[in-house]
């Protein structure tokens, strides 16, 4: 059976993966005025910010139950940075599609569009990295079993 942390842990990666290749491929956009890698770069932004939508509902979930002991405040720290990512994706996104639709696509709109997507890569990986303190120096969701030696085939050298 799938828990939610473990739904939350394969979900997370795709709008990492997907809000970073954007990123990187609206870069590439500005300097080769392509309009693959822009129209690349709206497609995986806004995929990716509804990834980051199931992976906050999927983490909110799956953090339920620890809001006392000794992970309340990495676990509050990493939810913070998760609401400030949401939003930022959100946003980010809502702009792209605004500007696109309404063909307003002059020099500071692809300004304020580069900053609020390097805000968001960088939101992305300060949630990340307190996600990743959760796990790897706290435990969160780290289910502890040792084996069943009892079980274990005997050596019959």
């Amino acid at each position: 059976m799938i828990s939610a942390t473990h739904l939350h842990a394969m979900i997370i990666h795709f709008p990492i993966a997907l809000l970073m290749a954007g990123f990187l491929s609206e870069i590439i956009a500005l300097f080769t005025k392509k309009s693959f890698f822009r129209d690349a770069a709206s497609y995986l932004l806004v995929l990716g910010a509804m990834g980051a939508a199931a992976a906050f509902l999927s983490g909110d979930y799956a953090g339920e139950g620890i809001e006392d002991g000794p992970l309340k405040v990495p676990m509050e720290l990493h939810e913070q940075a998760a609401s400030v990512t949401l939003w930022l994706a959100i946003i980010t996104a809502v702009f792209r599609v605004v500007v696109t639709y309404l063909k307003y696509d002059h020099r500071w709109t692809t300004w304020v569009f580069v900053v609020l997507f390097a805000a968001l890569v960088g939101a992305v990986g300060t949630t990340g990295y307190l996600g990743g303190q959760l796990v790897y120096r706290h435990a969160a969701g780290v289910e502890f079993a040792m084996p069943d030696f009892k079980s274990l085939p005997d050596d019959e050298d």
